[in-house]
């Protein structure tokens, strides 16, 4: 099946932060069929490709002289059961949201504390999305992806993919020639609530819900999202730009000395989780703007576009934050999105 490639497109649109961008060549690919078509074409022009999915973990600094592959494969359907789990397996065009409110309508809760985050299925575990105490390698089983290099479709499972934090093999050599197609997700047929970070307790509290249902998880979480982080539709942003840190206990231990209030949360191989928003704040930069480009006032981690910014402006943003947030606290802040300039993916 011979893909329909575009020229000149604007990709602004079809990314959340929505900076001034253009792609020499575009192609939205229904199918695998289409995906070997579409990278075949590209090969025969010498033409480095890009695949962007829902366009949420993306800053364009410039225009991209190749080819922006999305895949755009749809479809949403229970493929088995365990004694524990239901199988779901869901297309890598699907939006996020509206599989995990497709999901819970299906009475197959578990992705309920990962709603309203941007983006398409099919980037989800190249990211590892995680929110308010659950990542997706919590509910994982399994997924397809496409090998650019052998032309190949592999089904990697749990420990093939190397989960981290907002980390996978995705991100690292021999797994960046992947192209997910789909992923199945592993839904508990034992549900239980989970509502362990304060936002998320206080808003269930502030509705005066004790007990609450999946249905009630994924309100309190759109609740507190959308009080917190700007709709993109709205004000353009790729969500949390930074990542959490993580330190040893030394260093912690250092830190709380100095900075009695600050905000850490332990984890379970006895480093600490340190909240990037915080450092931002203290670093003085909440609401604070750069340029045209501006950190949110209600979430320092959320750096904005607010009409006219580029992407140089983001990233110029972004490195003055990470520099005064080593300066004061002697800590690095790691951004999220994938920044690509007129060389490609950096």
């Amino acid at each position: 099946m011979s893909p329909a490639i575009q020229t000149d497109v604007d990709l602004a649109p079809l990314t959340t932060l929505g900076v001034p961008a253009h792609a020499a060549y575009y192609c939205a690919a229904g199918s695998e069929d289409e995906i070997r078509s579409a990278l075949a074409w590209a090969r025969t022009r010498d033409l480095q490709v890009l695949v962007l999915g829902g366009g949420s973990n993306m800053v364009f600094v410039s225009d991209f002289a190749g080819l922006v592959l999305q895949p755009m494969l749809r479809g949403r359907s229970l493929i088995g059961e365990t004694d524990a789990h239901y199988l779901v397996r869901v297309g890598a065009g699907e939006r996020w949201h509206d599989t995990v409110e497709w999901t819970l309508a299906q009475g197959w809760p578990g992705l309920e504390n990962l709603a309203l985050i941007p983006g398409n299925v099919g980037a989800a575990p190249i990211q590892n999305i995680g929110a308010y105490g659950l990542e997706l390698t919590d509910r994982f089983h399994s997924l397809e992806a496409f090998d650019r290099n052998t032309g190949e479709v592999q089904t990697l499972d749990r420990a093939a993919c190397r989960f981290g934090y907002r980390d996978s093999v995705f991100k690292h050599p021999g797994g960046r020639n992947l192209i997910v197609l789909a992923v199945v997700f592993a839904l508990p047929k034992t549900w239980a609530p989970m509502t362990g970070y304060r936002d998320l307790t206080e808003e269930l509290g502030a509705r005066s819900i004790a007990t609450p249902s999946p249905r009630d998880i994924f309100d309190a979480v759109i609740a507190v999202r959308q009080r917190k982080l700007p709709d993109p539709a709205v004000v353009g942003n790729v969500g949390s730009f930074f990542k959490n840190p993580v330190v040893d206990a030394a260093t912690h231990s250092s830190l709380q000395a100095r900075h009695p209030k600050l905000v850490s949360y332990p984890q379970a191989d006895g480093r600490y989780k340190l909240a990037a928003g915080w450092l931002i704040d203290q670093a003085g930069w909440k609401g604070r703007a750069l340029g045209p480009a501006r950190v949110h006032a209600a979430q320092a981690l959320v750096l904005t576009n607010p009409g006219d910014a580029r992407g140089a402006d983001i990233v110029a943003l972004a490195r003055a934050i990470q520099h005064d947030v080593q300066a004061q606290f002697n800590v690095t802040l790691d951004p999220e999105p994938i920044v690509v300039g007129a060389s490609g993916e950096q």
